[in-house]
């Protein structure tokens, strides 16, 4: 048995090493992480979407993110859902990532 939310922070944080390719910033401060959920059994079950359903990541970023998952210790199992609504846009983007890119 593992923290449900230490196992869910664990996981947000090696979220953020993930970069979507087109643009330099991480996914996570992209705002393409819809959420992330942990069982006490170590399951993970991440929410995320792509920043257009044609994107050119579509195969590779969730398999990556799959990866830096299940890499985190405590995690047993992880599913990964792409979901498209709601819609990224723009203002979904953190303070962060919108100053890098320049946005404000």
């Amino acid at each position: 048995m593992v923290d449900s939310a230490t196992l869910e922070k664990l996981v947000t944080d090696a979220l953020q090493s993930v970069y979507d390719p087109e643009i330099p910033v991480n996914i996570h401060e992209l705002g393409l992480i819809y959420g992330v959920t942990a069982d006490p059994d170590g399951t993970v079950a991440i929410r995320m979407t792509l920043t257009a359903p044609g994107c050119p990541a579509a195969q590779s970023l969730p398999v990556e993110v799959e990866e830096r998952a299940r890499a985190v210790a405590g995690v047993r199992d992880v599913r990964v859902d792409v979901v498209f609504d709601p819609p990224w846009c723009p203002d979904m983007m953190s303070e962060a990532a919108k100053l890098q890119l320049g946005f404000l």
